[in-house]
Formats: C-alpha cells, structure tokens, sequence
C-alpha cells in the first residue's frame, strides 16, 4: 500500500519535469575489495557528471537504494534532485536481498509519482538500475515478477547490470525484456558504466513524457551474453 504523499519543498521551488533514477545496488559481502572502492568512486562520478549539467541537474531525481547486511535493503538517502545529490560512501557486508531491494525500490517510486502528481510536475517513465555480483539470498521470484509487470506498464525502465560472477539468468527474470535486456559489467569498468548512466539521463531528462530519446552504445563497458 502506498505512502500518503509528503510535499517536498523541491517540487514546489523547482515545477521542471522530472526524470526519476532509482539505483538499486548490491552491497554483500562478495562486494567487498575493489568492487566496492570503484562502485563508490563510479557514484561520486555520476554525481558531478550529472550537477555539471545545467538541465540534468534540475530535471534527474536520483534515490539509492542499497541491500546487504542481514537481508537489509534501505535507503541511503532520501530522493533528491541532482543538483542536491551527494553521492553516499557505501560499504560492503553480508547477504544479497534482491528481491527485497527491488520492491522497496518499486515502492519509492510509486511514491514519488504520487509526489509529481500532487505538485503538478510532469515526468518521464523511472529507471530502475539493478546491479549484483551474485545470487539472490531471499525469496525473489515473485519480486522479479512484480518488477517485469511494472516494466510492461510502462511504469519504469530495468536495467539489469551483471557484476563478476553476476548470474545472467537470474538478473533476466527482473526486467520483462528477459536475457536481452541484461548487461555485464566488463572487469570492474564502474568509470565507464556511470558516464554512460550519467550521458543517458542526459538525454532522458531532456526529452518529452511519453516520448523516445536515443541512448548512448553501452559498449565502453558492457560485453553481451553468447
């Protein structure tokens, strides 16, 4: 059931549409090392990437949600626009929540829609950035299944990001575009990963509600499944 929408203060002062970005990232333990060191600086890129321009600055919400620990998915931070956006400094720990992470994250931005409407703000569809390195460690099926159903409402944009050992075929069961839609992360290219994120909102952000804008290749950082 959703939230109540709250005002916020930055709906009111800034009546620019939106573009939500929700970054759902695995913090386990297998994280830990380099892995983690380059996710960290890979979002303080993204960070100045994204203030350094002047629409995606005032257009792109960013949220991170990140799970870990003992089946913990939180939030680190509360959803803010770019130009607000400081990068947390996430550590790794723990067990691989996937399917807790992804309905806490659906749930946000449910909410955040109910934020948009109620402030008379337009919006472009949500992306859902979904990295692991590993297995799930919950139940995530019925998860998987309620992210690839949001997606085939156009409710919000998955993109599945497979890190080291990531398993492909789980992480295609979280978008409705299936293997297809999966990516992995070549070596630990985080650097390359968030400047195509960061150049991609980008061109979101400037685009219409409802419309189609044209992504960057992914293949600075990507390798595709054979």
């Amino acid at each position: 059931m959703n939230q109540p929408a709250i005002p916020d203060v930055a709906l009111v002062d800034n009546t620019e549409q939106r573009t939500p970005l929700v970054l759902v990232l695995d913090c386990s333990g297998s994280m830990t090392g380099a892995p983690m060191d380059q996710l960290n600086q890979g979002l303080k890129l993204l960070e100045e990437e994204l203030k350094s321009d002047v629409i995606a600055a005032k257009r792109v919400r960013v949220l991170v949600v990140r799970y870990g620990g003992f089946d913990q998915a939180e939030l680190a931070g509360e959803w803010c626009d770019a130009m607000d956006f400081d990068a947390p400094a996430l550590e790794a720990a723990g067990t691989t929540p996937t399917g807790r992470a992804i309905d806490l994250a659906l749930a946000e931005i449910e909410n955040e829609k109910q934020r948009f409407k109620a402030a008379g703000v337009a919006y472009t569809r949500p992306w859902l950035f979904l990295m692991s390195d590993g297995a799930p460690t919950d139940a995530w099926e019925a998860s998987a299944q309620r992210a690839r159903d949001a997606e085939t409402a156009n409710k919000v944009a998955i993109f599945p990001i497979a890190v080291g050992q990531g398993d492909e075929r789980i992480m295609s069961q979280f978008s409705s575009k299936g293997p297809g839609g999966v990516k992995r992360l070549q070596g630990l290219q985080f650097r390359e990963l968030f400047l195509w994120l960061s150049a991609s909102m980008q061109v979101v952000s400037q685009s219409r509600p409802g419309g189609a804008a044209q992504l960057p290749a992914t293949d600075t950082w990507s390798s595709v499944p054979t």
